[in-house]
């Protein structure tokens, strides 16, 4: 029945918003263990998706279906379709692949060297060289990131010398520096303080005039806050999916309405 409810969804939404990705029938198996089960979902270009869901109910899991990072896990396997941009995501290079889709993780994890060489380490691996050319990359990232101000003066400092808040914004403009077209976040605040939480959520909201976002998150508060669609999983199952408010404010699943009025989860 839920299968029934998102796959009504995507028909009623498709026609209306640009589809970046598209998943069809997916299933993932960590050796015996099926840790996605006939996934059926779209996800829109420059819209910000949140999922949402139980510890362990295949979010993250996903997450990672779109850059191939379960590839890295040697028992994982798939089966079904996941298109991006229309091209099966199996059929492209992952390292192509992660170029084009950054993924910011859920602690902060910038490398131990200077903050300019964070942002400068990718366009040097993909062959740029000049150094202006790397300092216009470096402060356009860091103007994107809501960083610049904080640290245009001192970016010959070691990374780790920022907060917390700040070393994830520093990997938000990592990724951004590698042009991508799509940005993937776990749990891209579960380690921060409240304010630095706040600065995260409002640059996500500026970020998605030019990226694709897909964020994870067990705060439903967040999800509520910063994301266009919400896909709520459980079990390995999408639930339901919806646009934000109607998914918050009118859930049809009864498993749903429970989970974001905090019956269970």
């Amino acid at each position: 029945m839920e299968q029934n409810n998102v796959q009504e969804h995507i028909e009623q939404q498709s026609s209306d918003q640009e589809i970046i990705f598209k998943a069809r029938d997916l299933n993932l198996f960590y050796g015996e263990k099926q840790a996605l089960k006939e996934i059926n979902i779209d996800i829109y270009k420059n819209k910000v998706t949140s999922f949402i869901g139980p510890s362990g109910c295949g979010k993250s899991t996903f997450l990672r279906c779109f850059n191939r990072m379960n590839d890295l896990i040697p028992e994982a396997k798939i089966s079904g379709s996941l298109t991006f941009e229309e091209t099966e995501v199996n059929e492209i290079i992952p390292m192509i692949l992660r170029t084009r889709i950054g993924m910011v993780f859920q602690s902060p994890n910038p490398f131990p060297m200077s903050i300019y060489d964070n942002i400068a380490y990718g366009p040097r691996c993909q062959g740029i060289k000049n150094r202006a050319k790397l300092d216009i990359i470096v402060k356009d990232a860091l103007i994107q990131a809501a960083l610049w101000d904080e640290v245009h003066d001192r970016l010959k400092d070691n990374a780790l010398s920022l907060s917390g808040g700040q070393q994830q914004r520093l990997c938000i403009a990592r990724a951004i520096a590698m042009k991508p077209e799509v940005i993937l976040m776990d749990e891209p605040t579960s380690a921060l303080d409240p304010i630095a939480t706040i600065k995260i959520e409002e640059l996500i909201g500026t970020l998605k005039e030019k990226y694709s976002i897909i964020i994870v998150t067990h705060n439903m508060q967040q999800a509520a806050r910063v994301s266009d669609y919400t896909a709520f999983f459980m079990l390995g199952e999408i639930i339901e999916y919806s646009d934000t408010l109607s998914l918050f404010k009118n859930p049809v699943n009864k498993k749903t309405e429970e989970y974001i009025t905090g019956r269970f989860g």
